[in-house]
């Protein structure tokens, strides 16, 4: 057999002696095949590359790498081989097209799904921006940062070049989406120093009608209205302002959604304490956690099969019947422009989608778009919901350039 990554050259055979035999043995070329070839001619837009076929196989510029390409000497050199994919069937003049976009297109793929897997953060430099978030590449895939999951106070226009930390939020190949959050980045990170049942002290950064979000240390939580108070609330309105100072306790911390819930409900000393006296609240601030962290072990352990006093589990607003309503503390609002592109297993043009645009953990999100790649395209995710976020649209596509 003949060594795959020997040119046909190397053996003594002339190219039409090989076409010979592969007619003979009736060989044939597929797309989708990823087969050795050698560079026998370098061409101002693409080259020609030998794979044994009848006819000398032709890869065009824009195939030859997953980044853009300049001249066809940045990639390949004459008597090079390597592997190609296929990307076309022969042409009228038996000539089949190539591409090394697409071998690289796969791999990425294959290597960000191993970094979700690992739930890796990475980091990544912000190339543009777009009125639904930012983009960035992450493996030569072209990702989308929903404006809801970019924690920072400087405009987006500010981020180009900036390196941001990300962790994934959607990984979808079929779809082409890559969606990542630089929000849960740092909560994860903030996460590593909080804990539940602690008392903090926050900053009003924005009021919906389902709640407010409250900046502790650079990271937002939500603070839902069934939280604030024992007494009812029409609207979180009645009860703060943008930019006051709030006393809170974290009742929920969840890493997987970047998502951190609040309460003062839990901190009244006695129902309704929070509108009436909001002093008193902060006051016993302190005192009242302390409670809540015993009930709260004593929950589990009661769960764990172990024994402890009657009293001590006699609590109906703990745990998760306590966040069971709470919404994601992450409101994201799903554009209808789609200006980045994705990139698919299919041999046809790159095509690039522009995601839409999401919004803030404390503003409304906004949608992200698609992209569907053509020869080899990135992958932009969907649009991630978050507190009780009441838009859904498309989020734009990933894809290669």
């Amino acid at each position: 057999m003949v060594n795959t990554k020997t040119t046909v050259k190397d053996i003594g055979f002339t190219h039409e002696d090989f076409a010979a035999l592969l007619d003979k043995y009736d060989y044939h070329f597929s797309p989708g095949d990823v087969v050795a070839g050698t560079v026998f001619s370098i061409e101002p837009r693409g080259a020609l590359i030998d794979i044994g076929a009848k006819t000398a196989a032709y890869i065009p510029i824009q195939e030859m790498s997953i980044n853009r390409v300049e001249s066809p000497e940045e990639v390949l050199q004459s008597n090079e081989t390597r592997e190609f994919f296929i990307l076309t069937d022969e042409n009228e003049d038996g000539q089949l097209t190539l591409s090394i976009r697409r071998i690289e297109y796969m791999r990425a793929w294959e290597r960000v799904r191993q970094l979700q897997a690992e739930d890796a953060t990475v980091r990544s430099q912000v190339f543009a921006t777009n009125r639904g978030g930012a983009l960035v590449r992450i493996e030569g895939l072209r990702g989308f940062i929903p404006g809801s999951h970019i924690s920072t106070r400087k405009p987006k226009e500010e981020l180009v070049a900036e390196e941001l930390p990300l962790k994934f939020l959607e990984v979808d190949e079929d779809r082409n989406r890559l969606v990542l959050s630089h929000r849960r980045a740092l909560v994860e990170r903030k996460m590593n120093r909080l804990e539940v049942g602690e008392v903090v002290i926050g900053t009003v950064r924005g009021i919906k009608p389902y709640g407010a979000f409250i900046d502790i240390g650079g990271v937002s939580g939500l603070l839902h209205i069934s939280e604030i108070s024992h007494d009812h609330i029409d609207t979180p309105h009645s009860v703060f302002n943008v930019n006051d100072e709030v006393k809170v306790m974290i009742i929920d911390l969840d890493a997987e959604r970047g998502r951190i819930s609040l309460s003062t409900k839990q901190l009244e000393p006695e129902p309704g304490a929070m509108v009436k006296n909001r002093e008193l609240v902060y006051e016993k601030a302190e005192e009242m956690a302390a409670k809540f962290r015993e009930k709260m072990l004593a929950q589990k352990q009661a769960k764990a099969g172990i024994e402890v006093p009657v009293d001590a589990t006699d609590s109906d607003e703990l745990s998760d019947e306590i966040l069971e309503d709470v919404p994601s503390a992450m409101e994201e609002d799903l554009p209808e422009e789609a200006p980045v592109a994705v990139a698919e297993a299919t041999s046809e043009p790159v095509t690039e989608a522009t995601p839409e645009p999401v919004t803030e953990a404390e503003a409304t999100p906004e949608p992200v778009t698609e992209a569907t790649p053509e020869p080899v395209a990135e992958a932009i995710p969907e649009p991630v919901t978050e507190a009780t976020s009441e838009v859904s649209e498309e989020i734009p596509p990933v894809t290669v350039e």
